[in-house]
């Protein structure tokens, strides 16, 4: 399973190295040694702070397996070498979004077919295109019974199954008029599904009109979608964990002006923000780890107001946000993934300009306080 990033949060924002960029990592045992591991890439490795990413770890799966993209292909790792998804059309383009315990994959790919969500399994000689599948955006998920969820070409969310759809998603019946389904973020094992929805209607009596974003969760025991209490402004839920935790960001607008927020469980409330780097005015949740309450995500300034670049920053437990080494002093970082095993995936500007996958190992103990 996986962590969601969404259109409004696509933009890159990359991590880095201890050396020439933040405090020594903290003292390593036998079985941990904190780095920033570079992956191996392909094709380009530009950096455009408002495009979509060329290179970056979306998910982790089990044996050192990673996905994401590089040269803005769909590709895999093992270890740190890259893998390219086989593409019937060299000239396409696309991302891994998310991958399971089992090596089964979830993606998107842009070619002469059209926008197309797909799923592929290590070692198969060709993607699975599933039908109806929406392609447009990078938010998909899959869990380790193999059920993909994403919005669905034709409008609602909807869940797939060996390469079928087999569900739709509903507007919870208390949403108001004119609600649609606008993103499908995640998928856990229990089968609680996470998303959001968007209101944009007008009253026809008065002419007053109604538009706002809310969290939807769609139970995993069946019980009927329920709207969650939304943040402040426009609500971006990106990920949520094993016991229903759910993390993402408050939007409000324009540009990068994120709060990240918290949903604790069981969920009922509005949640919480916990805040972002003392070095940043903005910052994102993107993901969190099933088990363990590791959550990551990046630090931004306002496009106009580049203080500092981008972040990669990290949040253990309750405790506070705190930032990831970047790979060279003044390159930006992003951090879109996270496991168990204190493992942060993203992608970092290196010393020549370079963006590059990289993946955090020991995380935690790289993570400092940008004002200590």
């Amino acid at each position: 399973m996986r962590r969601s990033m969404s259109a409004a949060g696509a933009a890159i924002v990359l991590a880095g190295l201890v050396t020439a960029a933040g405090p020594a990592a903290a003292a390593t045992d036998a079985k941990c040694a904190p780095k920033i591991q570079v992956l191996g890439s392909i094709g380009d490795e530009s950096y455009h702070r408002d495009m979509p990413q060329s290179q970056g770890v979306y998910d982790f799966g089990a044996d050192g397996l990673a996905v994401g993209v590089s040269g803005y292909k769909p590709v895999y790792w093992t270890g740190t070498t890259v893998h390219r998804v086989p593409l019937a059309d060299p000239n396409a383009s696309g991302q891994v979004i998310a991958v399971n315990a089992h090596g089964l994959m979830v993606g998107v790919v842009h070619d002469s077919v059209g926008h197309s969500l797909f799923t592929y399994q290590v070692g198969a000689a060709a993607i699975t295109r599933l039908p109806d599948g929406y392609g447009h955006d990078i938010e998909a998920d899959v869990n380790d019974a193999g059920y993909v969820v994403s919005r669905s070409d034709s409008g609602p969310g909807a869940v797939w199954k060996d390469g079928q759809k087999v569900r739709e998603l509903p507007v919870p019946a208390d949403a108001g008029p004119g609600t649609r389904i606008t993103m499908v973020t995640g998928i856990n094992n229990h089968g609680d599904i996470l998303g959001m929805a968007t209101q944009d209607y007008e009253v026809p009596e008065t002419g007053a009109h109604l538009e706002g974003t809310h969290p939807v969760l769609w139970p995993g025991d069946g019980g009927a979608a329920r709207l969650l209490d939304p943040t402040m402004n426009d609500s971006y839920v990106q990920d949520l964990d094993e016991s229903g935790r759910i993390v993402g960001y408050d939007w409000s607008g324009p540009w990068y002006e994120y709060r990240t927020w918290v949903w604790e469980p069981p969920v009922g409330g509005p949640g919480t923000s916990p805040g972002g780097l003392s070095s940043h005015p903005y910052a994102t949740f993107e993901a969190i780890s099933p088990t363990t309450n590791l959550t990551v995500g990046t630090a931004k300034f306002h496009p106009d107001e580049m203080t500092l670049p981008d972040q990669a920053l990290l949040r253990a437990g309750s405790g506070p946000v705190k930032a990831l080494p970047r790979l060279a002093a003044g390159g930006a970082s992003t951090a879109d993934a996270v496991s168990d095993a204190d493992r942060v995936g993203g992608a970092a500007v290196n010393a020549k300009g370079k963006l590059k996958p990289v993946i955090w190992t020991c995380a935690t103990e790289q993570a400092y306080n940008p004002g200590s």
